[in-house]
């Protein structure tokens, strides 16, 4: 499964999703505010006042926040 395929499902189960880029960055996705290009596997991220356009290449990892969350995860 690729890693644009494996994020968008993961941020369709949980609603939320954190990324790290492959420069360091690090940038939160909600379902509410995320699209995903399939032609071009770009996440388009609409953050109020600014947008981004992400290249599913260039996240080097996600993880989904367990905050809240008792117990062994």
């Amino acid at each position: 499964m690729s890693n644009f395929k494996a994020l968008k499902e993961s941020l369709e189960k949980n609603g939320e999703v954190m990324i790290r880029l492959d420069n360091g960055d690090k940038i939160e996705l909600h379902k509410h505010n995320v699209t995903f290009n399939e032609s071009t596997q770009e996440v388009m991220v609409d953050a109020a006042s600014e947008t981004y356009w992400i290249d599913a290449n260039k996240i080097a990892y996600y993880w989904i926040h367990r905050e809240g969350i008792e117990g062994k995860v």
